[in-house]
């Protein structure tokens, strides 16, 4: 029955099930709770490690407990939603409830972007500019750049939802993911979505796609700076430094370009492979982080055990 926002009764839409394997979704939320669990214990590891461990109370693991709320804000807000579903039945989410999972997650995802990038100018600054690395990332500005990072957030996407707010809602109410996103949300609108479709993008490049060419640009002057070193020992040890916010980066980003590519070019792909890579998107970073950190840091290590 087509509906609208501006009716009595608030819209709904309708989360994506696993096609062919309703009658095992319960067994089939299992995994999904686990890595939730996995990346609950493992994030609240790294930050009970860093605020007991003095000798890691310095910018790159500030940041990196940045990154660890990041990745709990952003779990919290979808997963215990698509297990009420998969547990309980509990398919149908309201409009507002839609909207604020939305732009929570297109907001933390914007926040961890841009904190991925001050770990990499951290790195930039400790290898190519030693001697200047603690007077120029001190914990003032560490917070200041958390601060920057949580505003430019809000700021960028706040307007996705209230874009979407206004439009009326017709056919069918069925999202591709367990969760709301602002492109799943904006295709179900039966009215012209130009301007969200030009502001989201603009959003996207201005904020993620600027972010990833920024941190590469950090690398390309830190293999510079290494490769300036005349024993391969020594460009070993320094590049060693950056292994684990490489990988991070690539857990973040990886999920995140695959999504949009399956958002732009699948929509002939099977239901599953949608739910799939947003599940991916969401639980990846968060379940990986910890353990990158937690293998290449000993002091974290020493504290968890």
């Amino acid at each position: 029955m087509p509906f609208s926002n501006g009716s009595e009764l608030s819209p709904t839409f309708l989360l994506a099930s696993l096609p062919g394997l309703e009658a095992a979704q319960c067994w089939m939320a299992i995994p999904l709770c686990s890595a939730y669990l996995l990346a609950l214990a493992g994030n609240g590891a790294v930050l009970l490690a860093v605020r007991l461990e003095p000798g890691l109370h310095v910018p790159m693991y500030f940041f990196l407990c940045m990154l660890a709320a990041i990745d709990l804000a952003l779990a919290t807000a979808t997963v215990p939603r698509t297990l009420s579903f998969y547990w309980f039945g509990s398919r149908e989410i309201g409009f507002a409830a839609c909207l604020l999972q939305m732009f929570l997650i297109h907001a933390l995802s914007a926040v961890e972007s841009a904190v991925l990038l001050a770990m990499a100018v951290d790195r930039y600054v400790a290898i190519c500019h030693p001697l200047r690395h603690a007077a120029v990332l001190t914990s003032g500005a560490t917070a200041k750049v958390g601060l920057l990072a949580l505003a430019r957030g809000v700021l960028f996407f706040l307007p996705l939802p209230l874009l979407l707010l206004p439009l009326p809602f017709c056919g069918s109410r069925l999202l591709s993911h367990s969760f709301c996103l602002h492109q799943d949300v904006m295709n179900l609108a039966c009215a012209n979505t130009t301007p969200s479709v030009v502001y989201g993008l603009t959003a996207i490049l201005l904020v993620m796609g600027l972010d990833a060419v920024l941190i590469c640009l950090s690398y390309v002057l830190i293999l510079k700076a290494v490769l300036r070193l005349a024993a391969w020992r020594e460009r070993l040890k320094v590049f060693s430094t950056c292994i684990a916010h490489i990988c991070v980066v690539l857990a973040f980003y990886v999920p995140l370009i695959g999504l949009s590519v399956v958002h732009r070019f699948g929509k002939d792909l099977a239901p599953l492979v949608h739910i799939v890579m947003g599940n991916v998107y969401i639980l990846v970073p968060a379940v990986l982080n910890p353990i990158i950190y937690g293998v290449r840091t000993r002091q974290i290590q020493r504290r968890i055990l």
